[in-house]
């Protein structure tokens, strides 16, 4: 029996990392995922412990604090999950010789730009989130050098919670909802991302000169919030029942928030397509195929909502 590589998911139970750990078989991965209680990203000797006894080829930290709200009152525990615990994971990274594969988030930038943001655009986060995952960054860049930061953008999945499961759970309760209008990005099925993920670590496995550094990743097309929500009710229609009869487009500044938002955070995904030759697909292409493998996903409450 040939060797089969071994890949260590660190955040094995959140969306993408559950859907990292059910794909990496396809690619001829031996997946090991990790995630609290068992594991916490912030423990540097539990970290060491796990690189040293696993025999892994590669990690990926799909980990992390995205409750972007509670951050702002949460500063503490935001800066310890998404900095300071991928700090420990890259020096033990580094320490065991372990390429490392670290996502990030489109709120990095500020929002003024008008087109999509390029890796090498300053960063400049308005929340504690999004502070908390530049540090984050920053901690990985610092200490090892075989590293991929890959940002992405308004993750979802038919697992975890996110904005597609909290919008047809208020569409099932409510006629009428409420939507920012203003804040443009991209929507990310988390099943794409994960393949993005495993075909370039398929790549790094295979060696050759891998490209380290920082890419972005998200779903093709541009988005508001509210036109994200008109075509996840639209297309969840043709399978459940929905409620909601009207949908209206509001303001940020209707819709306050603890936590200061970007109002255009669209990711430009061209290097990681020129570089590793990933292939990306319209984001409404990628709802579509999510929503038809789960048609009774509206009736989950979820509690909350994730932004990247």
């Amino acid at each position: 029996m040939s060797h089969r590589t071994k890949l260590l998911v660190i955040g094995g139970k959140g969306q993408l990392g559950w859907e990292l750990c059910r794909r990496g078989e396809h690619f001829g991965f031996d997946m090991i995922g990790l995630d609290l209680p068992d594991f916490d990203i912030t423990d540097p000797l539990g970290i060491d412990e796990a690189l040293s006894k696993k025999d892994v080829s590669l990690v990926i930290n799909a980990a992390a604090y995205t409750a972007v709200d509670k951050a702002e009152s949460e500063q503490e525990l935001a800066f310890s999950v998404n900095c300071n615990g991928p700090a420990y994971l890259a020096r033990a990274c580094s320490r065991y010789r372990i390429p490392l594969i670290h996502v990030s988030t489109d709120y990095v930038f500020d929002g003024s730009k008008r087109t999509p943001y390029l890796e090498i655009d300053p960063v400049c986060p308005m929340c504690i989130y999004g502070e908390s995952k530049m540090a984050g960054e920053k901690a990985v860049q610092d200490a090892l050098e075989t590293h991929i930061i890959l940002r992405t953008s308004w993750l979802y999945s038919a697992h975890g919670n996110n904005f597609v499961k909290t919008i047809l759970h208020l569409a099932n309760e409510r006629e009428e909802l409420r939507v920012v209008a203003d804040q443009y990005g991209c929507p990310t099925y988390a099943g794409d991302l994960a393949a993005a993920i495993l075909h370039i670590a398929d790549q790094v496995d295979r060696g050759g000169d891998t490209q380290w550094g920082t890419y972005h990743y998200c779903g093709q097309g541009i988005a508001t919030w509210h036109e994200f929500a008109l075509k996840i009710c639209e297309l969840a229609k043709r399978s459940v029942p929905l409620r909601v009869k009207e949908i209206e487009a509001i303001s940020t500044a209707e819709y306050d928030t603890p936590a200061k938002r970007p109002a255009y955070s669209v990711l430009d995904c061209s290097k990681i397509a020129r570089c590793f030759a990933v292939s990306i697909r319209p984001w409404q292409e990628s709802l579509a195929d999510m929503l038809e493998c789960v048609p009774r996903i509206g009736g989950e409450k979820q509690t909350e909502t994730s932004d990247a």
